[in-house]
């Protein structure tokens, strides 16, 4: 079985895999707790109306971005990581590494913490368990991911379907609780919120894996297979994650499935939901913190480096990630959309739509091009109030594309 999935190289053609394994795989990734939790937030803030807006809104948005990243995997078979070397330079590619490594390392604890707080508050254990149950699930997670592709598509094609399940399940036991829709409609918000900063959230939950995801949209054997399994994953697998944490929020004040399931008297099936969640999330992220890891040290011991990520993941998550998810979200939302955005203007601009091969290219140590295009559109994301994440993608293609082509005219000058 291969185990190594290419951390350093192109996926080859006869590696590819069709649209039911690249969209299961992405769906285990985007079907996440977190995502439910930020739902929750948006979800006291709005009437329903506005809350289904801004939920359409920040998934599309977050869609088209996470495929248009797709398509430029599937034709260059290469990883976001992979693709940095070329806008960032071989030495300058490590920021990319680092900043997208960090993230999912950020999200693996959060995952590793929150299913020792849950297990410990659902089945009425002892406080003194969470911290053996943090090590516990904090190697156990990325077993999967050990494996590779593989694994994670083996345990998706189980995890998805069930979790699909549960979730009409316990759609239809809240709709029976309800005397009737108006009663979700009539309530009014109980917090306050931006339109900007909710679609800002929705597109922070999943923005750094859309990102990423170009680990398993280089495996799609055509552009069409990359680009519709992104956006069911996407769209409607993290616009169904928000949707569900929203209504739970407004019909028993409970973000988490599980919690309202729990709530329903659903003890078994929010277990295994609970599981089956955090684990297709899990092994994904500390997969993505390996590819990038990889690609920082220039080692293809991808194993290796999960077994790494996963014990920072797991400190991280004994030290009270937990508690930082909705700060966390909003970074992530501001300082990684411009690394996707200098991406694709390299590829499209300076590229014509086609790399030349990674073993072949001759890359300087630093592009600073893409470096200054990267560092301008985190400011102006940073600073704007008026969607951050799309500001960022738009100002680091712009701002690179008008440096390259500054580029071409000086040397047209000089010739």
């Amino acid at each position: 079985m291969e185990t190594n999935d290419y951390p350093l190289t192109e996926v080859p053609k006869n590696d590819r895999k069709g649209l039911f394994s690249t969209s299961i795989v992405l769906l285990g990734f985007t079907f996440f707790t977190a995502t439910m939790f930020a739902g929750g937030k948006i979800g006291s803030a709005f009437s329903l109306g506005e809350m289904l807006l801004a939920v359409t809104i920040g998934n599309l948005l977050l869609g088209f971005y996470a495929a248009a990243l797709a398509y430029i995997a599937y034709k260059s078979g290469l990883n976001a990581v992979l693709m940095g070397r070329f806008c960032f330079g071989e030495k300058g590619s490590k920021l990319s590494d680092f900043i997208l490594g960090f993230t999912q390392i950020g999200w693996y604890a959060w995952g590793t913490a929150t299913i020792a707080i849950v297990l410990v508050k659902t089945l009425d254990l002892s406080p003194s368990l969470e911290t053996p149950l943090m090590i516990f699930f904090g190697f156990a997670f990325c077993i999967t991911a050990m494996i590779g592709y593989k694994g994670m598509d083996y345990l998706s094609r189980l995890a998805v379907p069930a979790m699909l399940l549960f979730i009409l399940i316990s759609f239809y036991k809240g709709m029976a609780d309800l005397s009737g829709l108006g009663d979700v409609f009539g309530q009014a918000p109980t917090t306050n919120m931006s339109m900007a900063t909710a679609i800002t959230i929705i597109i922070g939950t999943f923005v750094s894996g859309g990102t990423q995801a170009t680990n398993w949209s280089r495996f799609a054997k055509s552009g069409k297979v990359a680009i519709w399994a992104t956006l069911l994953a996407f769209v409607l697998g993290n616009g169904l994650m928000v949707v569900t944490g929203a209504l739970g929020s407004l019909i028993y004040q409970q973000a988490d499935i599980v919690d309202v399931m729990i709530a329903q008297g659903s003890i078994s099936l929010a277990i295994l939901m609970l599981f089956l969640n955090l684990w297709t999330t899990q092994d994904n992220t500390i997969y993505n913190f390996a590819v990038a890891g990889c690609n920082l040290v220039r080692t293809d011991k991808r194993r290796l480096v999960t077994v790494l990520g996963a014990a920072i993941g797991t400190v991280l998550a004994l030290g009270g990630m937990y508690n930082y998810l909705i700060p966390y979200l909003i970074l992530l939302g501001t300082f990684i959309p411009p690394l996707g955005g200098v991406i694709m203007a390299d590829f499209w601009v300076k590229y014509r739509g086609k790399y030349p091969a990674l073993d072949s290219a001759a890359l300087p140590n630093f592009n600073y091009s893409g470096l200054v295009a990267y560092g301008i559109a985190c400011a102006c994301a940073y600073l704007t109030p008026v969607l951050p994440p799309v500001i960022g993608v738009l100002v680091a293609a712009l701002v690179y594309g008008a440096l390259l082509s500054g580029q071409m005219k000086v040397k047209t000058a000089t010739i």
